[in-house]
C-alpha cells in the first residue's frame, strides 16, 4: 500500500511542509473519525484536476461504510462536486441531500485543510480536502455523549478549516497508551471548568479517589484534591487540566494513573475551551517499570560476569 508521503510525492503539488501537516493531521485521524462517529477520508489535489485519497480512517464505535480501504483511489464521482468547492472556496461544504453509497444513505461533510506559515499564523490556500462520511442507516437518537462528541468534532473541523488544527506546536507523543475518545472525554469551558465528563471518564477520576460528580467541577481544583501533597507533579500538569496548551501528561494517586492529553478549542483564534483525553495507564506503566528492572538487572548480571 502507498504511504500518503509516496501518494503526495506522487502528485507533486505539495510542498514538504504541506505533507508534514498532513501527516500531523492524519495521526489525530482516530479521534477525528470517534467524535464524528463516521468515516474520514484525507483527499489531496491530483496534477490532472482531480482529487486522490491519501488517509482513510475508520469508526472504532460505529459501523463503517468502506470495508475495502479507498486509498489510492481517485475521489468518486458524486463526491467530487463537493470536494472541490471546498478546495476552491476554503469554506465547509455539507451534502444538500443523503448521498447513497452501496445501498447505505450517507451525510458527508468536505472540510478543505488549511496550513498556516510563520510566527503570524497567515492562512494559506487548502492543501487538501478532508471528508466525513456518515452512515445514516444506523442513525438513532443521540445520547448526550454523542452529541457532546458531534459538537467537539464540529470544533475540530472548522479549526481545521481555519488553519488552527493540527497544532505543530503539540509535543510528538508515543503512540502507546495514548488516550483515545472512547477510554474517557472530558469538555471544559474557557475558564477550566468541566461541562461534560463522559462515563469512562469519571470513573478514571473515581478510581483516584475523586468520589463526586466532574460536571460544574473546576479540573485544575479537582486535580489538585487528589494528587498527594508530598507526590512531585509533571509542571505541564496546569497546563494540560486548564487546556491553554496541545500537551500531555500523567497524574497519579492512590497507586492509579491517569494519561490526559488536551486540546484546545478555538473560534477564529479565540480559545473557548478544551476537551481533554484521559485513560487509565497503569497496567501500561506497570509493565513498563517491570521492563526497566529486568533490564537493570540484566545489567547488573554482565557486569559481574565480566568482572
Amino acid at each position: 500500500m502507498s504511504t500518503l508521503s509516496d501518494l503526495a510525492q506522487a502528485q507533486g503539488c505539495l510542498e514538504d511542509e504541506d505533507v508534514e501537516w498532513l501527516h500531523r493531521l492524519a495521526s489525530d485521524g482516530q479521534l477525528l473519525a470517534d467524535l464524528a462517529s463516521a468515516d474520514i477520508v484525507i483527499w489531496i489535489a491530483t496534477a490532472d484536476g482531480s482529487f486522490i485519497a491519501v488517509a482513510h480512517t475508520r469508526p472504532s464505535g460505529a459501523a463503517t461504510l468502506f470495508y475495502r480501504d479507498i486509498v489510492g483511489e481517485r475521489v468518486r464521482p458524486q463526491w467530487r462536486t463537493q470536494v472541490q468547492g471546498a478546495f476552491d472556496t476554503t469554506e465547509i461544504v455539507d451534502s444538500a441531500n443523503p448521498d447513497w453509497f452501496e445501498e447505505t444513505p450517507t451525510r458527508v461533510r468536505a472540510v478543505p485543510i488549511v496550513r498556516t506559515r510563520g510566527k503570524d499564523g497567515q492562512r494559506t490556500r487548502p492543501v487538501g480536502v478532508l471528508t466525513r462520511h456518515t452512515n445514516l442507516g444506523e442513525a438513532r437518537t443521540p445520547s448526550r455523549q454523542q452529541i457532546t462528541f458531534n459538537e467537539a468534532a464540529d470544533d475540530l473541523f472548522r479549526m481545521i478549516s481555519g488553519g488552527e488544527f493540527p497544532d505543530l506546536s503539540a509535543p510528538t507523543s508515543p503512540r502507546r497508551g495514548a488516550p483515545r475518545a472512547s477510554d474517557g472525554l472530558i469538555r471544559i469551558d474557557v475558564d477550566g471548568v468541566v461541562t461534560f465528563a463522559s462515563p469512562n471518564a469519571l470513573s478514571a477520576f473515581n478510581r483516584m479517589g475523586f468520589d463526586e460528580e466532574l460536571e460544574g467541577e473546576s479540573l485544575v481544583e479537582v486535580t489538585t484534591r487528589i494528587v498527594p501533597p508530598s507526590r512531585q507533579v509533571d509542571e505541564s500538569l496546569p497546563v494540560v487540566v486548564t487546556g491553554r496548551a496541545p500537551w500531555r501528561t500523567d497524574v497519579e494517586a492512590r497507586g492509579v494513573t491517569v494519561s490526559l492529553r488536551a486540546i484546545p478549542l478555538k473560534d477564529h483564534g479565540t480559545r473557548i475551551g478544551a476537551i481533554v483525553l484521559c485513560r487509565d495507564v497503569s497496567e501500561l506503566r506497570h509493565q513498563e517499570q517491570e521492563l526497566i528492572t529486568k533490564d537493570a538487572t540484566i545489567r547488573e548480571i554482565h557486569h559481574r560476569v565480566k568482572n
